[in-house]
């Protein structure tokens, strides 16, 4: 308003402050926002906790219209279970913490015994690598999820890792795309809620009568997604432990979007229906070469051979880290702004 030109510094880390809220913003908005920040300081700080001179009304957490919220978590990592657990807490989400596969502690014949046997031909995208032992973690993780919720009979289902942050307004957000897809009746198996988009070069289709929803295209990550029953079922009828592959490679495959054709042949039908938020509603706490990064999935071994070390990834490029932040950072720029005018709209109607 002083016409003084600000210049905002991210090499630092010099405090926080919440999203600037719109003049017609509900103390409601003020509220959420405030959250988010306090969010956002715990990804790499303690909590901060309610000041002893103020009555806090109690939390009442809830699984917000699904049938399970899962979210796994190594138990060597606790400090990220205690964080996403004071993290949900703080929003009101209650979830089952799911004990992860440690891939470190598998061996050959333990790999034998559950009968899991490497897609013939597979190579890493980028360094032409087998898959690891971390990466053969991971899928079993997300495996064991699926197969209970087939066993359950539980019709939507949140699966989320502990390595992840939430956007601003995130349960409220993912409330409203739940009752979208409820109310229209859309057929659907898998909607991503946080992901890595690899295809860049085109836009991906939106999703009629639906915000903020598109058909997903080629992606990496598997930081959270919805799951139906029927999503489910789908991707254990293809047996990917007889033919494993990285999961966040097998999802695409299964919605018959991978770009590497003799991958997916193995696979039939590939008929996974598969959507994601747009924007995105949850990114990593930590991107590739920031300080306190760590990767299970990445920095192991391959799953075969223990003396093949896999830290590729520390190794990548400070340009590469940046385009991944910009990606991310371009894909939510709008929403900050955007989003409390769309409410108001929605509210009114």
């Amino acid at each position: 308003m002083a016409d003084v030109q600000m210049y905002v510094c991210n090499k630092e880390t010099y405090g926080y402050f919440p999203v600037p809220m719109r003049t017609h913003a509900t103390l409601q908005d003020e509220a959420d926002s405030f959250l988010h920040t306090q969010l956002e300081i715990m990804v790499r700080n303690l909590p901060l906790e309610p000041s002893s001179f103020l009555s806090v009304p109690p939390k009442q957490p809830n699984k917000m219209g699904f049938d399970e919220v899962f979210m796994i978590n190594l138990v060597r990592r606790s400090d990220r279970r205690e964080r996403m657990l004071r993290t949900l807490y703080e929003q009101e989400l209650s979830c089952k913490v799911v004990e992860a596969v440690d891939g470190k502690a598998l061996n050959t014949t333990d790999i034998e015994a559950m009968g899991i046997k490497m897609l013939p031909g597979y190579k890493d995208p980028y360094h032409g690598r087998a898959l690891t032992k971390g990466e053969l973690g991971c899928f079993l993780s997300h495996f064991n999820i699926w197969k209970e919720i087939v066993e359950r009979g539980l019709q939507t289902s949140l699966v989320l890792e502990d390595d992840l942050r939430f956007e601003v307004f995130f349960k409220r957000r993912l409330q409203a795309l739940l009752q979208e897809v409820t109310v229209h009746k859309l057929d659907w198996d898998l909607i991503y809620v946080g992901r890595k988009r690899m295809q860049i070069d085109h836009p991906e289709r939106s999703v009629p009568n639906i915000h903020n929803l598109v058909e997903a295209d080629y992606s990496y990550w598997t930081l959270g997604y919805m799951l139906s029953l029927q999503g489910a079922q789908k991707l254990l009828r293809a047996e990917p432990l007889t033919k494993m592959l990285p999961v966040d490679e097998f999802l695409p495959v299964m919605y018959n979007k991978h770009p590497v054709s003799e991958y997916m042949e193995p696979f039939e039908p590939r008929d996974l229906h598969a959507y994601s938020a747009e924007p995105l509603l949850v990114y990593p706490t930590h991107y590739t070469g920031e300080p306190g990064y760590i990767s299970d999935t990445e920095t192991s071994v391959v799953w075969d051979n223990e003396t093949v070390k896999t830290d590729w990834d520390r190794a990548k490029s400070r340009k590469t880290q940046e385009q991944e932040e910009l990606s991310f950072e371009a894909q939510n720029s709008d929403v900050l702004q955007s989003e409390l005018e769309k409410w108001s709209k929605r509210e009114e109607l």
